[in-house]
């Protein structure tokens, strides 16, 4: 993916990762187009940056997305790039059924079948563009499980498996998938996680993220150095001490 001259649609990025993603992709030259449910939300990001489109989005709700798919290709038949951006993340217990499966099946439906449905809403235009590319966002957890969060760490682990698929079918066309892999970073995904001091810094990963962008255009995986200790984990067969770390540390 080039770093710079593209259209670039990101649901989920009224806040947090989106968000600082959206802006740095704004400030490199590209045409950004911010999705989100809270129209407050996206109309303080549209009067604070100029030059940004703003879409509303619930990336849960099928028709929303259809919606928001006709709306962004209708204004900007430009777009080239995809970004499955939006997610949540829940603690659970998996020892009181009552407790867990509300969260379980939410976090399954906006991390798994968000991205897909997404996907399927774009694809047929993207793969018409002469250079396009779906940007997927998985995990460090997609590799080595945070207990807390069993849901999300298997559905970052579906994105990435999904990513890893998705880039053998289109092979050979204009298509690439380019999968973020973000480690734990200062965001609200989980209360207290902003002020977490093993998290990284927002503005660390992205401006690494984005410079790793630019350095590598061929890349099918964006890999911050500090996720690789979880990435390559059992690759480098220290998976049980990483595992033990992890959660001993409640990182």
């Amino acid at each position: 993916m080039d770093i710079s001259g593209n259209t670039v649609f990101i649901p989920g990025a009224t806040g947090g990762l989106g968000r600082a993603l959206a802006l740095a992709l704004h400030e490199r030259g590209n045409t950004v187009i911010v999705g989100g449910r809270r129209t407050e939300l996206l109309a303080e990001i549209a009067e604070e940056h100029p030059g940004i489109d703003t879409v509303r989005i619930d990336t849960a709700d099928p028709a929303s997305i259809e919606a928001a798919a006709k709306e962004v290709l209708t204004r900007h038949p430009e777009l080239n790039v995809l970004v499955t951006m939006a997610g949540i993340m829940r603690a659970e217990d998996w020892t009181h059924p009552s407790t867990f499966l509300a969260d379980a099946e939410a976090v399954v439906t906006t991390n798994v079948l968000g991205p897909i449905r997404l996907i399927g809403a774009f694809v047929e235009h993207l793969l018409g563009r002469p250079d396009a590319t779906v940007m997927t966002v998985s995990s460090g957890l997609a590799f080595v499980p945070y207990g807390p969060t069993p849901s999300y760490n298997a559905s970052k682990a579906a994105i990435h498996l999904l990513s890893e698929s998705l880039r053998v079918q289109y092979a050979g066309t204009s298509l690439k998938v380019l999968e973020l892999v973000p480690p734990s970073v200062r965001t609200n995904l989980l209360p207290g996680q902003e002020e977490n001091p093993l998290a990284m810094p927002l503005s660390e990963f992205t401006a690494e993220a984005v410079e790793l962008i630019e350095r590598r255009p061929d890349a099918t995986e964006i890999q911050v150095e500090r996720v690789k200790y979880l990435r390559y984990a059992e690759v480098r067969g220290d998976y049980d001490e990483v595992v033990s770390v992890l959660n001993g540390h409640q990182n």
